[in-house]
């Protein structure tokens, strides 16, 4: 049940935000907070949600937020590994095939440690979860199971609502507005494993700057990429930028050996079976030539965020090898045997 004191605060709060006023870092920590306590009706939550919907959310926003979220989560010590994470935020509308989950695969396949956060799709057909759970991957938040996963197989994959009360609350929300929300831009951020390395995708520039500003205040390997066209990765539809610790790079797809690919080269199906058979076939190495591309020009920038002694060219071969000669498949194969 909701406290008067919280009550009040919602409303007082959503009357200053209809009247285009923001949120201080630790207003946006204690609106989340609630929301995870379940203080709000579902009427409020969606007014809350809307408001940054229609307008870009600050950096103090987003911070708080992203305070709350770590601050409330489950943690899962992973630190005796160094490991990375690859995501997107999703919310690009453009719904195409996993390509952050397939790279993962590949980036594991290729000597890495990857400590994957996801969840299901919620402005997209098929999010990560989804094609993990379809694929028969059990979620848990058991650390020794996970720490086993990551050992035996080289990777973990950590279902969001198992470790996040607050995105537990709103998931049903969520997914019946089916539209991006600040939760969209917060999930690469909170992955309760801290990895030490972290290739996140973005929806547009301004939220690659967003993601800048607030990572240059860690201690992390990361690189922000967003495709020019608006995708929330590599998507090799055009050239896109990679902003990383030391600098700004725009790519082309020529940069990677690659050709242009057509946006429905990519497309990832209306369904969860469709999308995850997409996802097979590519990772038996039968995609077609613009699927496996998009998947390796993401692994390979991973990997260079991981290993930042090796070139892009390196990492390309890497990359192609561990999907190519089954690497990556078997490292799924690896993984779902770990019950």
């Amino acid at each position: 049940m909701s406290s008067i004191a919280d009550y009040t605060m919602i409303k007082t709060l959503l009357k200053e935000l209809f009247n285009h006023k923001t949120l201080s870092r630790q207003q946006a920590r204690d609106v989340l907070v609630n929301i995870a306590k379940e203080s709000y009706n579902q009427s409020e939550v969606v007014a809350f949600l809307t408001v940054f919907m229609m307008r870009p959310v600050t950096v103090e926003e987003l911070s708080g937020f992203r305070d709350a979220l770590l601050e409330l989560c489950q943690r899962i010590d992973l630190s005796d590994f160094n490991t990375i994470d690859m995501c997107g935020t999703g919310g690009d509308g453009k719904n195409t095939f996993n390509v952050s989950t397939l790279a993962s695969l590949v980036v594991a396949g290729a000597g890495a440690k990857v400590s994957k956060h996801g969840n299901y799709g919620v402005s997209s057909s098929c999010g990560s979860s989804n094609v993990m759970e379809y694929l028969g991957y059990q979620f848990t938040s058991d650390a020794d199971q996970l720490r086993r996963q990551l050992d035996e197989a080289n990777i973990c994959f950590l279902h969001a609502p198992l470790f996040h009360p607050a995105m537990k609350a709103v998931g049903p929300i969520r997914k019946q507005l089916g539209l991006k929300t600040f939760f969209n831009m917060l999930g690469p951020m909170v992955n309760p494993s801290f990895p030490q390395n972290q290739l996140v995708g973005v929806f547009s520039v301004e939220l690659a700057r967003i993601y800048q500003y607030i990572y240059q205040q860690t201690d992390k390997n990361y690189s922000i990429v967003h495709a020019l066209d608006g995708y929330d990765e590599i998507s090799l539809t055009g050239d896109f930028k990679s902003i990383t610790q030391n600098g700004e790079t725009i790519y082309a797809p020529s940069d990677f050996g690659m050709n242009t690919v057509r946006p429905e080269e990519i497309f990832g199906g209306d369904t969860v079976p469709q999308a995850a058979e997409i996802f097979v076939q590519i990772l038996e190495g039968k995609g077609t030539d613009a699927q496996n591309n998009v998947v390796l020009a993401n692994a390979a920038l991973a990997l260079q965020c991981y290993y930042p002694e090796k070139t892009i060219e390196q990492t390309i071969l890497d990359a192609r090898q561990s999907l190519l000669d089954g690497k990556a498949a078997g490292v799924l194969a690896k993984l779902l045997s770990i019950a």
